[in-house]
Formats: structure tokens, sequence, C-alpha cells
């Protein structure tokens, strides 16, 4: 099969029927789509989902674009992030009351290439790396602004989660120096980086006194999950990143068992885990099935490969949705570990903006991890920010629970989001909404 032409772009019809709900929306309901692949390297295709924001009283020209990354890596933004948490519909097809779109653009990209819809036609061409995740991105970008002259100049911002945010932190600083350049036209305004892996050994310390102080480990616990979290940090001070990322699997085990199975994405559920069988299996598929195949979830999986892929029209036959993104997670492995607190000083040396936010019930990426590698920061400006008292947030002018602290100064803010876990979207939409406005300086 030969590849696609370099770019592909379809307009939705203004009425589309839904073949999953078997309705069918009304013009008022829809916002512009666009949709294609860009061959970022010769035989990979990186798949993207452009939505125009759909606010009543502004046009899209008034509002931000905001590029979404997922997590995984392997876990695809175009399916995960956009029926799951920020897009216009949700899984069943019914309309989401906060979806960012009332913000902002959103351009859905699936990356690393294998991910999702994107795809490599040689296993060889999977991301091994940040360095090439990042460089395949500069591609796609490159390739998007100059054919999307219309955001050329809208304020642009790069949204994440988990290990999309270490993505991210590498892409944020690539683009501003392009932009420096003049390579890449765009108006680049900051990156916001949720429950990001930034630094996978200050979340794996805290890991043991999270758990205990929320009465998910007892002294016995606390001591086992403290001494592997050990084990992994020498692993990484003697840079022996495929081992630590061995001893991150064992860490997680060794969680599992002593917390009858705590869900590493909101504490305050319980996993189930689905494959028993592979408990002393294939470290890599373990890991998988825990960070990457909950977001394969069988409806949002056939929704994907059924009703959405008939919509696009334009997915390969011999491409599934999510059917290489195992390769993609595997390939990244020796990555896995590594740190990028240091392009996060960068950035902020850049004087580019960078907005941390968290979920309180997230294991994975706990905030206690989050605050540890922050204060790691070379930013000339730390204690002054470290100084700040952080401020309540609540959704409404109405409402009296408090949603969320935010501290900021300079061009460094912190959003701790209360009673939501990993998916922070999903959990707090309303929120998640205004952070996005705040964030991107629209007036509340």
């Amino acid at each position: 099969m030969g590849p696609p032409p370099p770019v592909l772009l379809l307009v939705l019809p203004l009425v589309l029927p839904l073949l999953a709900a078997g309705v069918v929306l009304r013009q008022s309901q829809e916002p512009k789509e666009l949709w294609g692949y860009v061959q970022v390297r010769s035989k990979a295709h990186m798949f993207w989902w452009l939505y125009y924001a759909d606010n009543p009283t502004k046009d899209f020209t008034e509002l931000p674009l905001i590029l979404w990354l997922q997590g995984g890596p392997g876990a695809s933004g175009c399916g995960f992030g956009n029926f799951e948490e920020i897009g216009p519909l949700d899984k069943e097809m019914k309309r989401r009351n906060t979806t960012w779109l009332q913000a902002a653009s959103i351009l859905f990209v699936d990356n690393p290439v294998g991910t999702g819809f994107s795809y490599v036609d040689d296993c060889s061409l999977f991301a091994k790396n940040l360095t090439t995740v990042v460089s395949d991105m500069m591609v796609f970008l490159g390739e998007f602004f100059t054919r999307r002259t219309e955001f050329q100049t809208i304020p642009f911002y790069i949204f994440s989660e988990s290990y999309g945010g270490k993505m991210a932190a590498g892409i944020a600083l690539e683009l501003h120096e392009a932009v420096q350049k003049g390579t890449i036209k765009c108006n680049f305004m900051g990156a916001a980086l949720g429950d990001s892996w930034i630094s996978p050994l200050d979340s794996v310390l805290s890991w043991g006194p999270y758990l205990y102080s929320t009465s998910l480990l007892d002294d016995k616990g606390l001591a086992e999950v403290t001494g592997v979290a050990k084990e992994i940090m020498d692993a990484i001070n003697k840079n022996q990143y495929g081992l630590a990322t061995e001893l991150w699997g064992k860490a997680e085990d060794i969680i599992e068992e002593n917390t009858d199975n705590v869900n590493f994405y909101n504490i305050m559920t319980k996993e189930v885990p689905e494959v028993k069988s592979n408990e002393q299996g294939n470290l890599h598929l373990r890991l998988y099935q825990r960070h990457v195949r909950n977001m394969h979830k069988d409806s949002l999986n056939e929704l994907m490969n059924g009703p959405i892929r008939k919509k696009l029209k334009i997915i390969p036959d011999c491409v599934k949705w999510g059917g290489q993104s195992i390769e993609v997670f595997q390939n990244m492995a020796e990555d896995f570990m590594k740190p990028v607190i240091d392009i996060v000083d960068q950035l902020l040396a850049a004087n580019v903006n960078v907005t941390v936010y968290n979920g309180q019930l997230d294991l994975i990426v706990d905030t206690m991890g989050q605050e540890a590698w922050i204060r790691k920061l070379k930013w000339p400006n730390l204690n002054q920010f470290s100084q700040q008292r952080w401020k309540a947030l609540y959704v409404s002018p109405e409402s009296t629970e408090t949603a969320a602290f935010h501290k900021a100064y300079e061009n460094f803010a912190f959003f701790w989001i209360l009673k939501a876990g990993h998916m922070v979207p999903s959990d707090q939409g309303e929120m998640a909404l205004k952070m996005v406005r705040m964030v991107t300086q629209q007036q509340q």
C-alpha cells in the first residue's frame, strides 16, 4: 500500500448522521471540523483532528487554538482525549457540557506515530525517545500552520496529560525556538502540563508517603514501597533507565498487592485487573495494560473502529485504531524513566509561559511528586513563586465549594485541582474549563 499524500483534508458536513446513536445533530450544534494525515517521515503517518471553537458569542478567530497531547505513550488524543475528556461529544455521542470548544479551537493529534489512527508501514519507525517524538511533531506543526494560515496569528497553547506532558515540554521548547527562527509561523503562547510524567523518580518516591497518608498502606506496606523506590533511585542515578523501568513495574505490583488493587488514576476507586494470568508475564505488557489499555476500553474501541472510522473515510484498510499502540509503548521503554526537569527550566528561562496542573486523587503522578520536582527547578524566580499564597478557586461565583487552589508568579503557574484524579477534565470538567480560560487569559 502506497503512503497517503503529505496532507489530507476533509471538511465535516454541517449535518452528519451519527451512526452509533442513529441520530442527526442540528446544524447549530455541529462545530466545523477538519482531519487528515501528515507524513512526518517516510512511511510514518500522523493523524490529526481539528475542531473549530464553538462559542455562541465569539468567532474562532477571537479564541485560542489548543493542541491536546495524550499520554501512554500510545494513548489516543483523537479517541480518549476527544470522546472521554474535552471534545464536543462523549463516547455515547451526547453533547458534553464542559467541552473546551467553548473556550478554544482544539487540535487533537495521535502521537507518537503508531498511536490511535496514526501508523507506520515499517516497525523500525516507531519513536524510541523524546527526540524523535519532538522531531515528528515539528514536521507536523510546520505542515499544519503552513496549510491552515487562519491559525498563524491566533494564540496557540499546548495542553497535555500524563506522558503527554513530558512530550509537551520537549515540543514546546523546540517550537519556541522554531518560532524565534521564523521556521514555523504561529503565535505560541505557552504549555500546560497536566498530571505530567516530568520527573518519574519524584513520582515514585512520593507514592509510599502519599498512600500511607491516605490510609492505603500500613507500616509494612510503606516499607516495601519505599524499598523498591530506593532501588529505582539507585538505577536512575546510574543512568540504568531500562532497569529503572523494570523496577517501576515491580513497584506498581507491590502497591497493588498492598492496597488491594488501588486505581493508579484515582485512589478513590478500585482497579480490578483484567488479566491476572499475566501477573508474572511480560513486564512491558503488564505496564501497557495498566497505563494504556485502560484508555482503549471496549466501548471506545467499538466507537473508533466503527462509526468514527466510517465518518472519517480516510483511514487505510490495514489500520485499526489502537492497533499499534502496544508497539508505541514498548519502543519508548528506555525513555520512560528519564526526567525532563531541565527542559521545563529552559522553557521558563526563555520566558515561555508554563502551567502545571494536577488532580488531588491521582497516584501515578501524584501532586506530592509534582511539588518535589518543582522544588528542583533552577529558575531564578522559584523562591518568589514559592512564597506566593495560593488562592482558592470556585467553578462559579455562586459556588461555595472549593474546586481548586492556584498560585502564579511571572511565567509559571500551578493549579491544585480538588476531587480529580489523573484525568482532570473527566473528573472535574467545570473546573478544568475554568482553568483553560485562566491559562489562555480569557475574561471569567
